[in-house]
């Protein structure tokens, strides 16, 4: 059903009496089409009227309009005036599924029941016209965009569409206007599993070239001609001269059982949605369509009005219309070159990133021949990478691979406009390279950072221009983690800020100015969270009951097995320095630095913690928690720091640490990130005295 507008506005509690008052209408206009062979075709256009950045999505009116139109088809069917019906949408978009403003503040069962239900008596009609209708998928179909495509007969799709998926469960919905029932009977259990569950919670699509191998599309047309080759194809198929295989793969007996186990070891029953979504999907190859339908009303109906899905709406909403910072682009330099400094993993990813996202050179420094020659592997595996997995072009892979170069003298770097420096997390050091380029740059040239918790301040403290000083914190992987936390000093000019902003967006970031405090957002958040799971076990609680602990929130992974994502040695770096800036409610970890000397891994290839590492902590004792009681402590914990940063003015305010948190820590949107969370959990009330925001607020959009 839901899969996105450009945001739910304020204000839209009042929805819940008439859910098509906020409804930005999408209207379906018809025209026929005289087709060369097989007679007339009657063409629905869906449009609302307004341009690309507000894509159509249907709400009750837009619904009903479809409906009445395709009535209407329907008996000019019947009558044989017609032989085909086809579906398009406004160009470049076909349509983005639901209004979610129309749905944001539903309260009760009957309106909730209403939407669901509309959306299957409209969509069913066009499997049940007594002539062939097709689907002309001319831009991105999202959630019920895509099921009024499943809808149809037949399917086609432009080469340049990439946003084609079910993304419900991402938002705390199933996709409940037939995708549950129609998905598995087209491409089979295990593909439609995987579109419906598995890749909405990593935020995944499917693009056309992957769609027509699953059978979810029939065929694909170049953009530029696309729907007089759609009108052609169809044509071909109509008469005869084409038809379409029909055959749906078999799954593995035990495919469901596995995708169950999955969601388990992800989610640990922390979401309804995914879990609903796969039991609907499980039935559906021997279900009746009426009876499937209603099995997706009722957990339509039933998720509408759940916390989850109010939780979802509040993140989407924050990772679309309220992740765009307003900034004076006006003042950013151009950027023709770019300079880094170091040559490891991540400098290395920064390189390609910057370099094939901005079309511009980058020279890349380290302090030696052996390093560098390491680095210049490092590019090349990552531009070989590219090019194997079709992203690049031979010939786009070589004109990367030579716009890159490593070597060790700074004067490389002399030409850049913005140098990004990517050392080690050391301060002298780092200040030693800004003060080995602030010698040779242009007194324009913009000097970044990659530091994850270090000042950005004292870094450029001894520089004669502090004020072109900035930090542009990214998070490995750097070409899918999606955010930059843009670190500002009190020096920072709004020039070098406008740069970093400009750079962070033409790269495909979503950019949150933060103050220059130590570990920002993310780092500070996460550091807190393991700081206490790690106190709890130096206490005397077991490390697998620490490791479970957590599990009732649904995180992507544990916290040892983030300890071992982040590698023990940087966190513990991190979790000094942290210590050192802002006290004991960042406590060492004796047992976590005595694993690090060891060379010890935390956690086997599951993700669950090593039970033999309890040795480093000594036996559990007294002071030991059960579950509960741990992740009371790191609730706490979280509410106290969060509120702390906020009082820092580290960023402007809660929504912004959710937005960090979902964006660079994967934080799930079934949680609404986590100040919600500690709303409704009462954390925040009882550790601060106060909601982070006003109630009911927390889990809608605000």
């Amino acid at each position: 059903m839901v899969a996105g507008t450009d945001g739910v506005p304020s204000g839209s509690r009042a929805v819940a009496a008439d859910p098509a008052a906020a409804e930005r209408v999408t209207h379906a206009t018809v025209r026929d089409v005289e087709l060369a062979q097989a007679g007339t075709l009657a063409l629905v256009t869906l449009d609302n009227g307004l341009d690309h950045t507000k894509p159509a999505t249907l709400g009750p009116r837009g619904l009903g309009e479809l409906r009445a139109v395709l009535d209407g088809l329907a008996e000019r069917a019947a009558r044989g005036e017609i032989q085909a019906v086809g579906v398009t949408g406004a160009p470049p978009l076909f349509l983005a599924g639901a209004d979610l403003r129309s749905v944001a503040a539903l309260r009760d069962r009957e309106t909730a029941g209403a939407i669901a239900r509309a959306g299957h008596d409209a969509y069913r009609l066009l499997g049940e016209l007594a002539v062939p209708t097709f689907a002309f998928v001319n831009g991105p179909a999202l959630g019920g965009g895509l099921e009024l495509a499943l809808a149809c007969t037949y399917r086609t799709v432009a080469a340049d569409v990439t946003r084609l998926g079910l993304p419900e469960v991402r938002l705390g919905l199933v996709p409940g206007w037939g995708g549950c029932f129609l998905l598995p009977r087209l491409i089979g259990l295990a593909s439609a599993l995987d579109i419906i569950v598995r890749r909405p919670l990593v935020g995944r699509f499917t693009d056309a070239r992957e769609a027509r191998r699953l059978g979810l599309v029939d065929t694909v047309c170049e953009p530029g001609a696309f729907l007089a080759d759609s009108l052609a194809w169809a044509d071909d198929v109509l008469s005869g001269k084409v038809t379409v295989d029909r055959s749906v793969p078999e799954a593995p007996a035990d495919v469901v059982e596995a995708a169950r186990a999955e969601l388990d070891r992800r989610l640990h029953g922390s979401a309804p949605a995914p879990y609903r979504a796969l039991d609907l999907v499980a039935a559906a190859p021997t279900a009746d369509r009426d009876a499937a339908f209603a099995a997706e009303d009722e957990a339509l109906t039933d998720l509408l009005l759940s916390e989850e899905f109010r939780s979802g709406l509040y993140a989407f909403d924050l990772t679309t219309r309220r992740s765009r910072h307003a900034h004076d682009a006006g003042l950013a330099r151009p950027v023709r070159s770019v300079g880094i400094v170091g040559a490891g993993l991540m400098a290395t990813q920064l390189a390609v990133l910057v370099s094939s996202r901005l079309q511009v050179p980058v020279a890349m420094r380290e302090v030696d021949e052996e390093r560098a020659a390491a680095g210049r592997a490092a590019v090349e595996r990552q531009v070989r990478d590219l090019v194997s997995g079709g992203r690049l072009t031979e010939a786009d892979g070589a004109r990367l691979q030579s716009a890159i170069t490593v070597g060790t003298d700074v004067a490389a770097l002399a030409g850049a406009d913005l140098v990004i420096e990517a050392v080690t997390e050391i301060m002298s050091v780092k200040q030693q390279v800004f003060a080995e380029l602030e010698a040779v740059v242009d007194p324009a040239t913009v000097l970044a950072t990659n530091t994850s918790a270090l000042s950005v301040t004292t870094m450029g403290a001894g520089l004669r221009r502090a004020e072109r000083v900035v930090g542009l914190h990214f998070f490995n992987p750097v070409a899918r983690m999606p955010l930059v936390e843009v670190v500002h000093t009190a020096a920072t000019d709004p020039a070098s800020l406008a740069t970093a902003f400009d750079i962070a967006g033409r790269l495909g970031k979503t950019a949150v100015p933060v103050a220059d405090r130590p570990g920002f957002v993310v780092n500070r958040v996460l550091l807190r969270l393991l700081a206490d799971v790690a106190a709890t076990v130096e206490r005397g609680t077991p490390v697998e009951v620490a490791d479970r602990a957590l599990r009732p929130m649904g995180l992507p992974m544990g916290p040892f097995a983030l300890i071992d994502l982040v590698g023990l040695p940087v966190a513990l770096h991190v979790l000094g320095t942290l210590h050192d800036e802002l006290g004991e409610r960042f406590p060492r970890s004796p047992g976590l630095e005595r694993l690090a000397r060891e060379g010890r891994r935390l956690t086997d290839d599951a993700g669950d913690v090593d039970p033999a590492i309890q040795a480093a902590f000594g036996e559990p004792g007294p002071g030991a928690l059960d579950e509960p009681g741990v992740l009371g402590v790191v609730l706490d914990g979280l509410a106290e720091e969060i509120g702390l940063l906020l009082d820092e003015a580290v960023v402007e305010g809660p929504g912004q640490v959710d937005l960090c948190m979902i964006l660079g820590a994967g934080w799930p949107f079934h949680l609404g990130g986590i100040t919600p969370y500690l709303d409704r959990t009462g954390h925040a009330e009882r550790v601060r005295g106060r909601r982070f925001h006003a109630p009911g607020v927390a889990s809608l959009p605000a």
